[in-house]
């Protein structure tokens, strides 16, 4: 997918299309690229980096934009306290090989009601088990659909409700 670089020409797209006017948040910064295009369109937004290098790249890429703030550190204690917020792009850490064990109920709980969260990097029609797909679909606070956004790539997207 990503290979942990930035979010895809597409995925971008899509996160510019739901960040309009919304409180965000999101969860694994990279290079900025994903909080930039989330920035563009957001009314706020709180990204986290775990990796200093890659927060500091993103620092210069997010260079004057007062209504983004970056924090450089674990996202479970970084947003504890924070939100509620409109869009969370959860796109950090290593939550999707067992979404229970690495708090992903934390950035559930992070929404308000009728929030988005969005995942991306998922394949098309993989055949189970997905922990990640698993927890989204089956998580008794979401509504959640899967979006095509390339042949090779799905992003997930689940409402709060």
């Amino acid at each position: 997918m990503t290979g942990g670089a930035w979010s895809l020409p597409e995925v971008r797209q899509l996160l510019r299309v739901l960040a309009v006017g919304r409180a965000c948040a999101e969860v694994g910064t990279s290079d900025g690229g994903g909080a930039a295009a989330i920035a563009e369109k957001a009314r706020s937004l709180v990204t986290v980096e775990l990796d200093p290098e890659r927060a500091a790249a993103a620092r210069a890429r997010l260079a004057g934009l007062g209504h983004v703030e970056l924090l450089v550190g674990d996202w479970r204690e970084e947003l504890r306290g924070r939100g509620p917020f409109e869009l969370l792009f959860f796109d950090g850490g290593a939550w999707k090989g067992d979404p229970e064990a690495e708090g992903a109920q934390l950035a559930v709980d992070l929404l308000a009601a009728g929030g988005l969260l969005v995942a991306d990097d998922f394949t098309p029609g993989r055949p189970g088990p997905d922990p990640a797909r698993d927890f989204l679909f089956g998580h008794p606070q979401l509504v959640a659909s899967e979006v095509q956004v390339t042949p090779e790539m799905a992003v997930i997207l689940a409402a709060r409700v």
